[in-house]
């Protein structure tokens, strides 16, 4: 039996006007879950609640069989560096830095090695000796999910993760994720508006108009 890495029960959550409510989710090893909806509809704010950065305004999180927002900062901050994966719309690479560097902090942090087999499957292998800056909009993102995927996080939590690749760029990207999470017992959640991109996930789930988080399609 597959080991559940998160269950979400009974989570709502507003701003200055309610987002969601009663949301339930669990995720096992192995999964690959995605969540529609439109712009504005919390999507990535729901995402944030499951990966330690919102706490929710009711329901509990239990994240690696530990209650997620009864643990102290600095439980969470060890959490964040050793076993999630975060990969946000922004890449957040230090861009005077070669690749390879960004890279390599990644790999210190985490005392992990770099997987010179990833860098091939994405297609970034030639481009680690060129500073970020140097790089391609999708080179760069490329980048960032080889240096979330080096510290080989058991979670994977992804925010638009193919948003500004063009179509084939982005189905690479998909199959090396959904491919890291089969061979290492790993899960992901995917924040997307691109319904073929929800297609090749395991599960999809929609943010409805009423609140409610429903199977899709």
């Amino acid at each position: 039996m597959n080991k559940i890495l998160l269950q979400a029960e009974n989570i709502s959550h507003s701003f200055d006007y309610p987002l969601f409510s009663n949301i339930n989710l669990k995720i096992e090893e192995s999964d690959s879950i995605a969540i529609l909806g439109r712009s504005g509809s919390g999507k990535s704010t729901l995402l944030h609640i499951f990966s330690s950065f919102i706490e929710p305004n009711i329901g509990k999180v239990e994240l690696l069989n530990r209650d997620l927002y009864s643990l102290s900062k600095e439980e969470i901050e060890d959490i964040r560096r050793n076993r999630l994966g975060i990969i946000f719309q922004a890449h957040y690479l230090f861009k005077g830095m070669k690749a390879i560097e960004n890279l390599e902090i990644a790999s210190l942090l985490s005392n992990e090695e770099i997987d010179n087999s990833l860098l091939k499957r994405l297609e970034i292998e030639e481009l680690m000796e060129q500073k970020i800056g140097e790089l391609s909009g999708g080179q760069q993102q490329r980048v960032s999910i080889a240096r979330v995927l080096s510290k080989k996080p058991t979670l994977i939590f992804a925010d638009e993760p193919t948003g500004n690749l063009d179509k084939e760029t982005a189905k690479l990207v998909m199959s090396v994720l959904l491919e890291y999470i089969e061979e290492h017992k790993s899960a992901m959640i995917l924040v997307t508006h691109d319904e073929e991109m929800a297609k090749l996930c395991n599960r999809s789930y929609k943010l409805e108009h009423n609140l409610s988080l429903n199977p899709f399609p």
